[in-house]
């Protein structure tokens, strides 16, 4: 899980900058997740600098990121340095996992999605938001053409070019969530996009037993 290291350097700057590249509709597709999620115990995978700390309501919430430099920056109350494929939790301790634009970045979805289906309890629910290419061939080549260029130049004007090339370089990184999440210990209940061309697709998952 390397979505933290990566910007931890930057960890200050990266919620302003994601909001600016975003048209500010990021918080708005955190919520569209969070809105289908039970209440009680909420594990925030990948929480870096708590951005989403303000729509989770009354429920409990503990911020998991491996980067203990974004932890340093989220006021929520429980906060925990690891990653996602290896979770310092027991057994169904969750009632809901949520992770936003941290999936792209793991090292393992499969190792992942075992661990939060081991930590979420009977009917938890978990719900994904991440970045990734638009749907049918030709949107997906214009959508790469204008990150090429449009990423580099946003993470200059923060001095973190090589962090946005990266993330450019990420988008590609994994087929459609449908596909992605298909074969997980989870139900996959749906999955829809978001943004301009439909760039952010989120995912809403069910533990059955």
């Amino acid at each position: 899980m390397s979505n933290g290291v990566v910007f931890r350097d930057i960890a200050g700057r990266y919620d302003r900058l994601n909001s600016l590249l975003s048209l500010g509709q990021d918080q708005k597709w955190r919520d569209t997740v969070v809105s289908r999620l039970p209440g009680g115990r909420l594990l925030d995978l990948g929480a870096g600098t708590g951005a989403a700390n303000e729509i989770f309501g009354d429920r409990e919430v503990v911020a998991l990121d491996p980067a203990p430099q974004m932890l340093a920056l989220n006021d929520g109350r429980q906060r925990v340095v690891g990653v996602g494929e290896a979770l310092p939790f027991g057994d169904e301790t969750f009632d809901a996992v949520f992770s936003a634009y941290v999936f792209r970045n793991l090292d393992s979805v499969d190792g992942t999605m075992a661990e939060i289906a081991r930590i979420l309890r009977p009917g938890g629910m978990a719900g994904i938001v991440d970045l990734g290419r638009p749907e049918g061939e030709r949107a997906a080549a214009l959508h790469r053409a204008g990150t090429s260029v449009v990423l580099p130049l946003a993470g200059m004007s923060i001095g973190a070019r090589d962090e946005y090339v990266y993330l450019h370089r990420t988008l590609d990184k994994h087929p459609p969530p449908d596909e992605l999440l298909a074969n997980t210990p989870l139900t996959l209940l749906e999955t829809w996009r978001l943004g301009p061309m439909g760039f952010v697709w989120a995912a809403l998952l069910r533990r059955s037993t």
